[in-house]
């Protein structure tokens, strides 16, 4: 990180000496979410990689110049926001609720400089990610099996825009059917274990993280509102206009982070799990091949779509003290500065997208050696001690390859299986099967697996049943394993 050096503050933030660069300072201050999956790519591997500072200018009106760059992390937007219209953060890493009462606040309420919203950092076109978790032991398997309980959330976050959504579309009313209290997911995972809520919804990647933990279960997951979201960059306008050139090095520096993790999935997953405290195998959920979050940082009509619905559901829920046309969010958006940051890396705007769109689990069944050809019909697991996942062109194969795997006295950390009517990743141990011989389809919701197994005449069965079926079928490695 930069270092500060002597000189006089200026009102801008910059520090400098008489007449010349080398003791001026330009502060960069950037508010990251480390926790939040969705963050990564632009808070905590930018800022422990040092990849900001590989990409800002040091020649022409920088040259000479010494930069302090400033990181904090927070449990949310919210605060972000406020340490930006203070002038205390330069740039800001949220979710779309957030993000657009950030652009809105600014609009509204400061005086020297508007936000401008300036490229994603992932997103789901679903809106996978948010989530709404119960106790492990909870009888609740839907939000109208919570209606008189008691939820909490983030106020003001994403995912409190999608629980409320969720519950109105449930047939609920979030103001008399169910008691809504704000609280920080590590708040919420704490009254999760004690049994002070009846639910928690909460963002990326708690409503993966928590259930990982083995302390919760996932009854709602985003995706089935099929409303976009997304985590994005914000930035002061002023800072953007005098320093146009930091900013096109940190969506260079958040480019280079996306690059990265494609070619490492397993070893960024890893390292940002001593970084953030969240297990490696939640990132590479979200972040891996065919994850929940796709690393797009272009902003398209799905990203657009985002931030337009996010004003327009908290206006319709009375959220915004001075609402505004969604529309209006075209005109905070400005991807000049990732275009201009993807033309000095050499890198085409629409190849950006595909490769992302690409970024689909492929290769070879570790198992079978065939080729996988199908994503969403893929399966994989992480064994333990082993540095890479291992995928599958089945469900079936991956279970086999794992009663192999557990007669040789080793075990599996995770094991992903993908939703058979959405292509969702799930955890395989809190999805719910249907076997037919060996077609074998996951799914989210039991409704679902329950529906299918009829139309079927498969056998629906949890995880711990398809393991034992498949080690029934093979006897030899069964003894093995005794």
């Amino acid at each position: 990180m930069g270092a500060c050096s002597s000189g006089e503050v200026s009102s801008n933030g910059e520090s400098t000496a008489s007449g010349s660069n080398s003791g001026k300072v330009i502060r960069i201050a950037i508010g990251t979410q480390d926790q939040v999956i969705n963050t990564a790519v632009g808070g905590a591997t930018v800022r422990e990689l040092e990849l900001l500072e590989k990409h800002l200018p040091t020649d022409g009106k920088y040259e000479g110049v010494k930069y302090d760059i400033q990181w904090s992390s927070y449990t949310s937007g919210p605060p972000i926001t406020n340490k930006m219209l203070a002038n205390q953060l330069d740039i800001g890493l949220m979710g779309d609720f957030p993000a657009v009462i950030n652009l809105i606040k600014f609009q509204q309420e400061a005086k020297d400089a508007n936000s401008v919203f300036i490229g994603t950092l992932a997103y789901s076109p679903t809106g996978a990610g948010n989530a709404v978790v119960v106790p492990k032991d909870s009888t609740a398997t839907s939000l109208a099996d919570l209606k008189g309980g008691t939820i909490s959330v983030p106020f003001g976050s994403a995912a409190h825009g999608m629980v409320l959504n969720a519950l109105t579309a449930a047939g609920l009313d979030p103001e008399t059917d169910v008691e809504l209290i704000s609280q920080a997911p590590e708040v919420g995972g704490a009254s999760l274990r004690t049994g002070q809520i009846d639910a928690h919804a909460d963002f990326v990647p708690f409503g993966e993280l928590f259930p990982f933990r083995g302390f919760a279960k996932k009854i709602f997951d985003g995706a089935q509102t099929g409303v976009p979201t997304l985590h994005g960059i914000t930035v002061r306008s002023d800072f953007a206009e005098e320093h146009p050139e930091i900013v096109v090095a940190y969506l260079k520096a958040v480019l280079e982070a996306n690059q990265m993790f494609r070619e490492d999935p397993e070893g960024i997953s890893t390292q940002i799990e001593g970084w953030s405290g969240v297990d490696k195998e939640v990132v590479y959920m979200f972040l891996g091949p065919s994850g929940l979050q796709p690393l797009d940082p272009t902003i398209g009509d799905v990203q657009i779509s985002a931030l337009k619905n996010s004003i327009a559901t908290l206006t319709s829920l009375g959220r915004l003290e001075n609402p505004v046309d969604p529309e209006e969010v075209t005109n905070w958006i400005d991807e000049s500065y990732l275009l201009q940051a993807m033309e000095e890396m050499g890198l085409a705007y629409d190849e950006v997208i595909a490769t992302a769109e690409a970024y689909q689990i492929t290769g070879e069944d570790a198992l079978t050696g065939e080729a996988i050809t199908d994503p969403k019909r893929a399966a994989q697991f992480w064994a333990q001690g082993e540095e890479t996942v291992r995928s599958f062109a089945s469900i079936a194969n991956m279970v086999k390859a794992l009663v192999e795997l557990q007669a040789e006295g080793q075990a599996a950390n995770v094991m992903f299986v993908h939703d058979y009517n959405n292509g969702w990743k799930l955890f395989a141990e809190n999805s719910y099967f249907v076997s037919n011989g060996d077609e074998v389809a996951a799914f989210l919701v039991e409704a679902d697996a329950q529906a299918y197994a009829a139309s079927t005449g498969g056998q629906m069965t949890a995880f711990r049943g398809l393991q034992d079926l498949y080690a029934a079928r093979q006897p030899m490695l069964v003894g093995a394993q005794r």
